[in-house]
């Protein structure tokens, strides 16, 4: 569905406003914004825009904000959408820069910043606990439960960088995709 550049300014100063404590914690307000207010993707196009994401350079959060906007309105609008994240950053630094040094020590400040942090914590469990009943939904426990294992010890263990874990579950979903699809023809064609 596409959208005016309005809806599209509004949507990142959001997300830019509200996306407290780096990219991560800003995806499940992205997700929010693109899926379910806007209707700009289908939850399993954010996945997987997410999943690619992830394996480029940079920040996470710009890089969605560029593609919503290059989606919605080409360039331009790529152009636009990461501005309009960007922005209440980048004010809000210049602002707090100057009174940094008394912020500093303030205990108010100090609890403020640690009372914001387990919401952060539920939103991104929140956000990984849907994704990942999609996964078992789409191939089943056994194989979900195995490729989160394998992650874990691909990822903590081994200490392989995420961006390749990433694409090598890209290509592995990718062949399973083709030879669900196979099957799924191959049976079809039987029946018919």
């Amino acid at each position: 569905m596409k959208s005016c550049y309005k809806d599209l300014v509004l949507a990142m100063l959001r997300t830019g406003i509200f996306g407290f404590g780096g990219g991560p914690s800003v995806i499940p307000l992205i997700r929010y914004e693109a899926v379910f207010r806007y209707h700009w993707l289908k939850d399993e196009e954010f996945g997987e825009i997410l999943a690619i994401a992830n394996t480029l350079p940079g920040p996470i959060a710009t890089k969605m904000a560029a593609f919503l906007g290059y989606k919605q309105k080409g360039i331009i609008g790529a152009f636009i959408s990461v501005t309009a994240h960007i922005l209440p950053t980048c004010l809000a630094m210049v602002f707090l820069l100057t009174i940094v040094n008394f912020l500093n020590y303030s205990t108010a400040v100090k609890g403020m910043i640690s009372a914001v942090m387990p919401v952060i914590a539920v939103l991104l469990g929140q956000m990984t606990y849907e994704f990942a009943s999609k996964t078992v939904k789409g191939l089943g426990k056994f194989v979900g439960c195995l490729l989160f294992v394998v992650s874990f010890l691909m990822l903590k263990i081994i200490s392989i960088h995420p961006a390749i874990v990433i694409v090598l579950f890209l290509a592995y979903g990718a062949a399973h995709f083709k030879l669900k699809n196979k099957r799924h023809s191959k049976y079809k064609g039987i029946s018919a």
